[in-house]
């Protein structure tokens, strides 16, 4: 009987100690996945201006990709995810209380050194069926069936989607930026 109740004991305060402990922290990743979380830090500051006049952000289908979507694995891969965010957020804060200067050219290089075809994948899923685009269609099947020794990332090609300044946001069919409305 004894034994049961220090069990009990034990569960109870395993739970009252584990349930804030969670919830704070689910808080925190929430609160901190936000575009808006990112763009609070100066550096971030012109990466979320140029992301919002990008297709990423602006598009006929009304789809938006946030920061997280882009740079941080899935968020079903939980490990990896807590991670990669854990490791990018310390790797940002300690840039940003170090100071000095930041280069938006050499970041946005170094992100796109570290994408892999995955992350853009998980919106961009059916990139082998454009029925009206067959050029893009074959140079897509050779991306995700890659030769080996021909293997190339999704941002060899789609490289000025997102991340480059342009004043407005310049539509799908690639024309110049709309700027009738005065902006």
């Amino acid at each position: 009987m004894k034994r049961t109740v220090i069990t009990v004991l034990l569960v109870s305060l395993g739970v009252l100690a584990g349930f804030p402990l969670f919830s704070l922290s689910y808080y925190t990743m929430v609160r901190t996945s936000t575009p808006g979380f990112c763009a609070s830090c100066h550096e971030i500051q012109f990466a979320h201006d140029t992301w919002q006049t990008s297709s990423h952000h602006n598009n006929p289908k009304g789809v938006v990709a946030d920061c997280m979507d882009c740079h941080l694995p899935a968020p079903h891969d939980t490990f990896n995810f807590f991670y990669a965010k854990t490791a990018h957020g310390i790797k940002d804060v300690a840039v940003h209380l170090m100071g000095g200067e930041y280069n938006n050219a050499e970041q946005r290089d170094k992100a796109y050194a570290s994408f892999d075809n995955a992350q853009c994948q998980k919106c961009h899923r059916n990139i082998l069926y454009m029925p009206d685009k067959r050029g893009a269609m074959l140079a897509h099947r050779d991306v995700v069936h890659a030769r080996p020794g021909y293997e190339k990332k999704c941002v060899d090609c789609h490289r000025n989607l997102v991340h480059v300044e342009r004043p407005v946001f310049a539509n799908r069919n690639h024309e110049p930026p709309y700027r009738g409305l005065g902006l």
